[in-house]
């Protein structure tokens, strides 16, 4: 692990059983883990949820990256992040333990980059209502989520993340990635819709029993 940055804070619920799936909830820019873990309350018993705090202080609340502009983690940035992130994952889910990553915003793109840069470690992942981390050190290349279960919510009027990203992402995902993506756009901005939360729990369900 790194150690530019300092141990992780995590806050958990659900199962404490250490072979349990573990679903990793990854807050926002400038929030905080125990904003996120209120997400588990709506999703299904069973697993065990870990919510993550980045490791770097931003605006009274956390980030997992420096940006280039919205949407646009700083390689660099990234890659620091990533490693000091699988530092603690591999302690905590040892191989063989599913592990379903599930990120909001600047959380939805750390989940994206983790996913791309290991897609073997995972049983999936949830990209709500952010961007993947393209053109920022993580392969984007045509089959490279070949068969691997995605959820992608994003809101109509989002107007926090540039919409280009948005539809980067989305056609990326739906395509050329080879992911089984399940893809839903709501007619909200850029916060999580109701119809959608209700699908990603049942699509967690499915992925998890």
């Amino acid at each position: 692990m790194l150690n530019q940055f300092s141990s992780p804070v995590v806050a958990t619920t659900g199962s404490t059983d250490p072979a349990a799936p573990l679903v990793v909830l990854l807050h926002g820019r400038g929030s905080h883990e125990r904003e996120i873990l209120s997400l588990a309350d709506h999703l299904p018993a069973g697993p065990a949820y870990a919510a993550v705090q980045a490791p770097i202080a931003e605006g009274g609340g956390y980030a997992w990256f420096a940006n280039r502009g919205i949407g646009r983690p700083v390689a660099e940035s990234l890659r620091a992040t990533m490693d000091w992130f699988t530092g603690w994952l591999d302690e905590v889910a040892p191989a063989g333990r599913p592990v379903v990553l599930v990120g909001f915003s600047g959380g939805a793109a750390f989940a994206g980059g983790l996913l791309l840069d290991d897609p073997a470690r995972y049983a999936g992942a949830a990209i709500l209502y952010g961007t993947l981390p393209f053109d920022a050190g993580v392969p984007t290349t045509p089959g490279r989520l070949t068969g691997m279960p995605v959820f992608v919510a994003q809101g109509e009027h989002d107007t926090v993340i540039p919409r280009e990203l948005l539809d980067r992402t989305w056609t990326y995902l739906r395509g050329e990635s080879g992911a089984s993506t399940v893809a839903r756009r709501d007619p909200v901005g850029h916060g999580i819709a109701a119809p959608a939360l209700t699908a990603l729990a049942d699509w967690l369900r499915e992925r998890l029993g």
